[in-house]
């Protein structure tokens, strides 16, 4: 038996059981087919999951008791929600804080003695605590991964954390020694920091955050600081996560970091976001090129607001989840966990919509139709399971299959356009046909 769950946007289907589907033993004629060969496997999955932000964190700290439950159990619950396993956090602040702050604020203090976690502890890190609670609960563990935005304003060749700038030369070493201090002080509050990138989104100058690297000083900071200063450190299982930026350049950026074997011996793989032209070819590209390296979505939003019903949000998720895993990406991270009605706060304005978004006058949850999307992928594709052969014989029928070590697997279907597909899902255990709804997507579990 074949058990789909449906989202739908002509419906009332939301992440919603559907009815079981038989196999047969005979082809059904005249249907579009979509083949799953779960003997022929790639890559394993690692998770899916959003990111802990001081933004999130405030926001969430702000709801009722029940909805701070509410909330957690919808992300970090394998049961009845998302089961998020992997996550992501910032190091020093981000746009999504309440203004900018740095862990080593005093200038010159190249020893890094006043280094404080004490921003974090007001919000973050209770968020972060109260999610490991759910997941744990579920049996699960959170993976989390660390990006700064910009080192110290008295680091930068700037002086300040807003505008792009460059780290200093001089204060190298020291930026290195601030992850090493990050992950040893999130580890002695019982929270284990699983990967690190090297900056977020090193090619933008914001008006918030920023920090800019070249290709060749990334390759440098990793090869001569921070891969050496982890190391040293007793942290060298820490993975190293390179680019952190869109799809466009990613191609050029890792080749020139990946032709160092210097540095290439500390890097796990290369982070990517979608802003900007998809440029799903180069995803395929880098994994080809370099394909003992590992892949990883790092962040994606809808930017310009909350976009409140915009039935575009989940497709949008939706199709970069099939297209980036479907080229060996093993992981895929959202942006903020949760933000406020407006898209924020955001210290600079930068409000963006959010899957879950918490209305301050009543102090519900506002569920998009993003978050069912994820969903139809979280909540079904377990870490530890393999992407399989699968393939449709029509464009519109968007589609991905994985299977778990246990046998079962899961098909993922997407269908954005404005008419009914019907088609007929084909494997080893025989053929089904069903109908996907015109803009909905689907997961049939077998």
């Amino acid at each position: 038996m074949i058990h789909p769950t449906l989202t739908a946007q002509h419906s009332t289907a939301f992440l919603s059981p559907q009815a079981a589907l038989s196999w047969q033993s005979a082809v059904p004629h005249g249907l579009p087919t979509v083949w799953v060969d779960s003997s022929r496997r790639f890559q394993t999955v690692l998770g899916f999951g959003a990111a802990f932000t001081e933004a999130a964190a405030v926001t969430w700290q702000a709801l009722p008791a029940q909805q701070q439950r509410e909330f957690m159990q919808a992300c970090f619950s394998r049961d009845d929600g998302h089961g998020y396993t992997l996550c992501r956090v910032h190091m020093n602040s981000c746009d999504f804080a309440l203004g900018n702050y740095a862990h080593v604020e005093r200038e010159d203090d190249f020893a890094l003695e006043s280094f404080s976690m004490a921003r974090d502890e007001q919000a973050l890190l209770p968020m972060i605590k109260a999610a490991q609670e759910v997941a744990r609960a579920s049996g699960q563990e959170i993976r989390l991964l660390a990006s700064p935005w910009s080192p110290p304003a008295w680091m930068k060749t700037t002086g300040v954390m807003n505008h792009g700038g460059e780290l200093r030369e001089d204060c190298r070493a020291a930026w290195a020694q601030c992850y090493v201090r990050f992950i040893q002080a999130y580890a002695a509050h019982g929270v284990p920091i699983w990967g690190v990138t090297v900056q977020n989104e090193p090619e933008a100058l914001q008006r918030w955050d920023s920090c800019l690297y070249s290709a060749e000083q990334e390759r440098d900071f990793v090869r001569d600081h921070l891969g050496p200063a982890l190391q040293a450190a007793g942290l060298g299982h820490v993975r190293i996560i390179v680019w952190d930026h869109n799809r466009d350049r990613m191609v050029e950026r890792v080749s020139v970091v990946l032709s160092d074997a210097a540095a290439a011996r500390y890097v796990w793989g290369c982070g990517f976001h979608w802003y900007g032209e998809d440029h799903f070819n180069h995803v395929q590209l880098v994994h080809d090129a370099w394909p003992d390296k590992h892949l990883l979505f790092t962040e994606g939003c809808q930017e310009g607001g909350p976009h409140h019903g915009s039935w575009a949000l989940g497709e949008r998720y939706a199709k970069s989840m099939i297209e980036d895993m479907n080229r060996w990406t093993e992981g895929w991270i959202d942006w903020n966990l949760l933000l406020n009605e407006e898209g924020g706060p955001n210290h600079v304005g930068n409000l963006c919509s959010a899957p879950l978004m918490a209305d301050r006058a009543t102090g519900q949850l506002i569920r998009q139709n993003s978050y069912a999307y994820i969903g139809h992928f979280s909540r079904f594709v377990r870490p530890g399971a393999q992407r399989v052969l699968c393939a449709a014989s029509r464009e519109r029928l968007e589609v991905i299959a994985f299977r778990h070590p246990d046998g079962s697997v899961a098909l993922i279907a997407l269908n954005r356009s404005e008419d009914a597909l019907p088609f007929a899902i084909g494997s080893a255990q025989g053929w089904a046909s069903t109908e996907l709804p015109a803009r909905s997507i689907a997961t049939y579990c077998w």
